[in-house]
């Protein structure tokens, strides 16, 4: 872990340094492309779909035909790149959608008052452009939709099937931390140690001695975001990879959060008219996800099916190549060719 941190401090002045030294050639640190990678509103050449007012950065493979898998990522504030070995179930004749939500990974940002303005409403805006990418890649009323999250997007799908529960034939879910707002905070709690809070803690202010953003600046906030993630023995990840992501979304993570703190938001409501298959997944290295944990939050589903993938934490339920491959797809695919 030390000598992770140490590299990435390396990495982070140095970056730093070359950009503020490039400021006397007409540059800013804050200039779209310097600090992190630019999003679809900025760069044309990215695959992208308009959808509710916002630029997503989106892509889509196999048959348009096929049944729709909508690939939600976690957050909020991730991107779906981590989510891309599910590319595989395109070969199986499915149509597999990928997108980054608004103000996430790739697509486009909004200001922080944007998402809190709304209130609890802010939520909704998440269900409503869910309900629009589904409409704008699904090709008729006959084909199936299957919703496949993680994490975040777990918890996002489960509310979005609460709240239409005859939009979509079933949800295939990964390590949802909790849905009613108390189970997520206390996840959170469990899922970090007070070691890593603090290692977390010093790479911020020593960020912090060299830029610091302020509320919408979404450069220099996510730029920061990014480099602030550690190592996670509780959840059972390895050491950071930086190419399993393009761009973390701050502003969106913020603003999701303050939302939930404030209205006590509650994923699970409605779910019990949601009478479609749940194929729930949880990881065998993950220790703030044991199995009492796993029960509990499936408690809240009519028709649910776990599944604990061994050897795996949190995130390696689909990044990691032979779980992936030997475990989570095949249940997958059998799970959609049942329904």
């Amino acid at each position: 872990m030390t000598t992770l941190r140490k590299k990435r401090g390396l990495l982070t002045s140095f970056t730093i340094f070359a950009l503020l030294f490039s400021c006397t050639d007409g540059r800013t640190i804050d200039e779209p492309g310097n600090l992190v990678p630019k999003t679809v509103d900025q760069d044309s050449s990215l695959p992208s779909i308009r959808v509710n007012g916002s630029l997503l950065h989106s892509e889509a493979f196999g048959p348009e035909n096929g049944t729709l898998i909508i690939a939600i990522h976690g957050g909020p504030g991730g991107d779906y790149r981590y989510l891309l070995n599910c590319k595989d179930l395109a070969n199986k004749g499915y149509r597999v959608v990928f997108y980054d939500q608004r103000g996430s990974g790739l697509s486009q940002r909004f200001p922080k008052n944007s998402y809190k303005s709304l209130g609890a409403g802010a939520i909704d805006l998440m269900y409503d452009e869910l309900s629009s990418v589904i409409a704008y890649y699904r090709k008729s009323s006959n084909q199936k939709v299957i919703l496949l999250g993680h994490s975040w997007g777990a918890i996002l799908a489960s509310g979005y099937v609460g709240k239409y529960p005859n939009a979509v034939q079933g949800i295939v879910l990964c390590e949802p931390g909790g849905l009613k707002w108390d189970d997520i905070t206390d996840y959170v709690k469990e899922s970090r140690s007070f070691k890593l809070w603090s290692e977390i803690l010093n790479d911020a202010a020593y960020i912090d001695q060299f830029i610091s953003g302020k509320e919408d600046q979404h450069e220099i906030l996510d730029y920061k975001m990014s480099m602030l993630t550690s190592k996670n023995d509780i959840t059972g990840e390895g050491d950071f990879d930086p190419g399993m992501s393009w761009r973390s979304g701050a502003v969106i993570m913020d603003a999701l959060f303050d939302v939930g703190e404030e209205y006590n938001s509650d994923f699970s409501k409605g779910l019990q008219n949601y009478n479609a298959p749940v194929l729930f997944f949880y990881s065998e290295r993950n220790k703030a996800y044991p199995d009492s944990w796993a029960q509990k939050i499936t408690s809240d589903y009519n028709h649910v099916e776990k599944v604990k993938v061994s050897g795996v934490g949190h995130d390696g339920i689909i990044t990691n190549q032979n779980a992936w491959n030997s475990q989570t797809k095949p249940k997958i695919i059998n799970f959609i060719n049942n329904l």
